[in-house]
This record gives C-alpha cells, sequence and structure tokens, in this order.
C-alpha cells in the first residue's frame, strides 16, 4: 500500500499529461520512448501488487470472519459453564444442608453403611480372578488405595482429600503420569473400552451421559473413587453409583 501511494502521489503531481501530447512536446521522442516503456512496465507491477492486496484482503477478511465465529462460541462455552457451575454448586449446597440435618446417630449409622459397603467392594474386588494392568495404571490404582477413608471435598485433589477426578488425577500423578484435571477432560486421556470384561485393574472408568463421574476400576465390577459431599473414597459396586457406566479408559 505504502509503494503504490507514493507512486500514485507521483503520478498526481507531474499531472498525468496525455502520452501523445508528451510525445509530441518531447524534444527527445527516443528518450520519451524509452520512458514510456519503463512506465508501462511499473504500471503493471502496479497492477499485480493491487491483485495481490486484494488477496491478502481477501484472506484477512476469511479469517476475521472465522475469528469472530470462534470467539462466539467460546463466549457460548463460557456461559453454558458458568451455568452449570451454579446448578453443580446449588446441588452440593443442597446436600449440604441435608447432611448438616442429620442427628450424630444417623450420621454414625450412615457411615457405618458406608464402610460396610466399601469393605464388601474391596474384597470383592481382591477376592476375584481380575489381573491387575501392568505399569502405571497398576501403580496409580496402588497409591490410590492408600487414600481410603479420605474424606470427599468438591475441587480438592489431594494429597488429604479429593473430588472423583481429583483422586484420578493425583494417583496418576504420583506415578509420574499427567493427565487433565476434570473427568470430562480425562475421557480423552487415553484408548476408550466400552466394555466392562476388557477393563484391567487402574483403567478409568466413567459415569453418567455427561461423564460428570470417574474411578479407578478395582476389578470384579468394583471401582475406587471418591463419591459425593458426605463420603470418603472408598470402594463400590458399578452398579450402586447412580448413573450408567459409559466406557473406561486406558491411559
Amino acid at each position: 500500500r505504502d509503494g503504490i501511494g507514493t507512486m500514485a502521489s507521483a503520478q498526481y503531481r507531474s499531472g498525468s499529461i496525455d502520452p501523445s501530447i508528451q510525445l509530441f512536446l518531447s524534444a527527445d521522442p527516443d528518450d520519451f520512448l524509452d520512458k514510456a516503456s519503463t512506465l508501462d512496465q511499473l504500471s503493471g507491477q502496479q497492477v499485480e501488487a493491487l491483485k495481490k492486496i486484494q488477496e491478502k484482503q481477501r484472506e484477512l477478511a476469511q479469517e476475521r470472519q472465522e475469528a469472530t465465529d470462534k470467539l462466539e462460541d467460546l463466549a457460548s462455552t463460557r456461559t453454558e459453564l458458568g451455568k452449570k457451575k451454579k446448578e453443580v454448586q446449588g446441588k452440593l449446597a443442597d446436600a449440604q444442608k441435608l447432611l448438616n440435618s442429620l442427628t450424630a446417630q444417623e450420621r454414625a449409622a450412615l457411615q457405618a453403611d458406608q464402610a460396610r459397603a466399601s469393605r464388601d467392594s474391596m474384597r470383592d474386588a481382591l477376592g476375584g480372578s481380575t489381573v491387575p494392568a501392568s505399569g502405571r495404571a497398576g501403580a496409580a490404582y496402588g497409591v490410590a488405595q492408600s487414600k481410603v477413608g479420605s474424606p470427599y471435598v468438591y475441587g480438592a485433589s489431594g494429597p488429604s482429600s479429593f473430588d472423583c477426578s481429583g483422586l484420578t488425577s493425583w494417583a496418576y500423578a504420583q506415578v509420574g503420569v499427567g493427565i487433565p484435571r476434570t473427568s470430562e477432560a480425562q475421557a480423552n486421556a487415553g484408548t476408550r473400552i466400552y466394555s466392562t470384561s476388557g477393563l484391567k485393574v487402574g483403567d478409568l472408568v466413567f459415569f453418567f451421559n455427561d461423564l460428570h463421574h470417574v474411578g479407578l476400576y478395582a476389578g470384579n465390577g468394583q471401582v475406587l473413587h471418591a463419591p459425593r459431599p458426605g463420603t470418603v473414597v472408598r470402594y463400590e459396586s458399578m452398579s450402586t453409583i447412580g448413573g450408567p457406566f459409559m466406557f473406561g479408559v486406558r491411559v
């Protein structure tokens, strides 16, 4: 643009006299014709430069539109995530109110039931014939076992308290494997396994259609996980999670 503008300004200052009149008035026709040929070449270069500018402008316009569309998508996603976060926080508040309304005796009975269910699930997991996954999945599972009994705290990722994806990401991190923090992102952290018969100990297992819950497969239809507020890290049958099993992921 700068180059073409400079040349256009020079042409404006020269007055742009008709070429035939310039030839008639020229004291040296040969010299004029040589200059005219040079100017013709420069005009051709200007045309090419203008074409390039037009192409670049079209490309920029397209990229600007794509960027605008992506920004709109991001804004929509951010709004949706904000709504989901408020929904989750509301449910957590309701759950906490319910827990606070329990008497000491009711809390003790609930904890006893949960501990008994966890022991039963652990016995089922360890008593079967499932072969633990070798390598990092088995190692991550072994680390997670040391956290049985740790309290569930929403947003916590160890070492003393956890939410569901906080436990799985922490366990894998302890054996040198980095996986995303949220359950939705962890669903894309490895190879998916859609059949429970194909699962091995230490595989990530996901529940509910929106994949908001994840745990570690413990073998024989059991999962080691951090369930929800008011509970602790424990073993549980996959059939009692409260939502459908979607698939497993082998990291």
